[in-house]
């Protein structure tokens, strides 16, 4: 089975964790939606665990240098408004939480 460009950016960004917690962002549910145009440029909307992650400049670049190396087009970031809670998560990532 051929992956789509968007399940290839997806797995890509496992390698993108979030130092704080200690979980990549597509653990965490912080990817909300790719979207690529005909030219291979990607437009990627996520969201922060909490409004004002230290951390949020470091991961917005990595998360767009991955996907750049995945589409060799240009990246957009998007903030989303979405709030974040563990519900967000994959199933079984929050285990060593406690929370699943």
């Amino acid at each position: 089975m051929i992956a789509s460009k968007e399940e290839e950016i997806m797995e890509a960004l496992r390698e993108v964790i979030d130092p704080e917690i200690g979980l990549n962002v597509v653990e965490l549910g912080l990817v909300r939606n790719i979207e690529l145009d005909e030219d291979g440029n990607a437009h990627l909307v996520m969201i922060m665990t909490t409004p004002f992650c230290p951390y949020a400049p470091q991961l917005i670049e990595q998360v767009r240098q991955v996907t750049n190396n995945v589409t060799g087009g240009g990246t957009v970031v998007e903030i989303g408004d979405e709030l974040w809670d563990p519900s967000l998560m994959e199933e079984g990532a929050g285990g060593d939480w406690g929370l699943f």
